[in-house]
């Protein structure tokens, strides 16, 4: 499936002017949902809190993850045949009504309704995201679409780094408040979408004529070029979420204090926020095939750098400065290219690679916590390898398709 490739042109500050309204609300809800998202870094911490044992937590937060990975296959679907803004709707609303019920659930000592409930919520959290891909897709200016994932990145991030900060003072009054908190941000970010994003997706898609989902789920099994996309997505997320398993095991055993970890996390995000739409500013001007196998290399250089672990803070620093830049070059370009596609199919290639995207998140801790205990610090350069085959597949899927 042929895509043509777009050169665009104009900075940040003609982006920012140009971004139609549509999508600088979208932007706005997709940070305040990410405000409250508190489910994943905290649900461990909150069962065992209210007396569930921990091997019970653990298993909550993996059907979680569960329910997010087939939240993004789900939205796809949903996207296509409602279209994107019913589709915010509805995730919105069910992560809401979902995230409400947690905290009574747990209040049972149940572990099945718990698990319902958990995974459900899951699968509402990461139901609007192949929709949110769409429609930026289709609101943005075709010269500023890549820019405009990076600055949907940039929200998500914003979030994620402002978060914790409020869960730190809600958990002083009352552990219950962190999941209403966050079923009454997704409830405003459903609101949000329902008031001021239009109507697209659903309709656009049936001009250019259906697409069963079989139909459309053979055409990216039989499509090579994307299959190897899919990898590269894969094995970039694996390595990728070695940076919140395996570092801070390397940080711990280098002998430097929790604290540091936490600065890096800051300094990773804190250079996200503030930099990733000038980067994108040129590296969208290249090729997407570039991009993205350039991006995954030095990702993979970032994170060989943590062998130098032993030799200073001011090499962790550089090896974490490294990575994240590496992140900054090709994710905004590896995202936006399943919305290239033909409308006919694009819901379901947004949602297929969102779902891979997922996988490799899941997976990544186990196979990370068992490489540490196997190899130890020979876990960096299998990381860089790793990387670097992934980005001969982006380089070779990208290109050819």
């Amino acid at each position: 499936m042929a895509i043509v490739e777009t050169r665009a042109q104009p900075g940040v500050r003609a982006t920012i002017r140009e971004t139609p309204p549509a999508v600088r609300n979208l932007l706005v809800g997709v940070m305040v949902n990410q405000l409250g998202a508190f489910v994943q870094p905290f649900l461990v911490l909150y069962l065992t809190h209210r007396g569930f044992p921990v091997g019970q937590a653990g298993f909550a937060l993996t059907v979680y993850s569960v329910g997010a990975i087939a939240g993004t296959l789900v939205g796809g679907e949903l996207a296509y045949r409602i279209g994107a803004r019913a589709t915010i709707v509805t995730a919105m609303t069910g992560s809401a009504l979902a995230l409400g019920l947690i905290p009574l659930v747990s209040a049972s000592g149940l572990s099945v309704p718990l698990a319902v409930v958990v995974g459900g919520a899951g699968l509402a959290a990461q139901c609007y995201r192949p929709a949110a891909a769409i429609m930026v897709n289709e609101l943005m200016p075709e010269t500023h679409r890549v820019m405009g994932f990076s600055m949907m990145r940039i929200a998500l991030n914003a979030g994620a780094a402002l978060g914790p900060l409020l869960a730190g003072a809600v958990i002083l009054f009352d552990w219950n408040l962190l999941f209403w908190i966050d079923a009454v941000t997704a409830a405003l970010c459903g609101l949000l979408a329902w008031l001021r994003l239009p109507h697209v997706g659903a309709a656009r898609r049936s001009e250019a004529g259906v697409a069963q989902p079989e139909s459309a789920y053979r055409a990216i099994l039989r499509d090579r070029g994307f299959r190897l996309f899919l990898l590269a997505t894969l094995v970039a997320a694996l390595v990728w979420v070695q940076y919140l398993v395996a570092l801070p095991l390397s940080v711990a055993a280098a002998g430097y204090s929790p604290a540091f970890y936490s600065a890096l996390l800051t300094i990773g995000s804190g250079l996200l926020v503030l930099t990733e739409l000038k980067i994108t500013s040129y590296v969208r001007r290249w090729p997407a095939s570039v991009a993205g196998a350039v991006g995954t290399a030095v990702l993979g250089l970032g994170f060989t750098g943590f062998l130098l672990a032993g030799y200073g803070f001011a090499a962790i620093v550089a090896a974490t400065v490294v990575l994240v830049i590496g992140m900054m070059i090709q994710g905004p370009t590896m995202f936006a290219h399943p919305a290239r596609f033909p409308p006919a199919v694009q819901a379901r290639y947004v949602g297929a690679h969102q779902a891979i995207h997922g996988v490799g998140l899941a997976l990544g801790p186990v196979l990370g916590v068992a490489g540490w205990q196997a190899i130890g610090p020979g876990i960096w350069p299998l990381c860089g390898l790793l990387a670097v085959a992934a980005a001969g597949c982006a380089y070779l899927g990208m290109r050819s398709t």
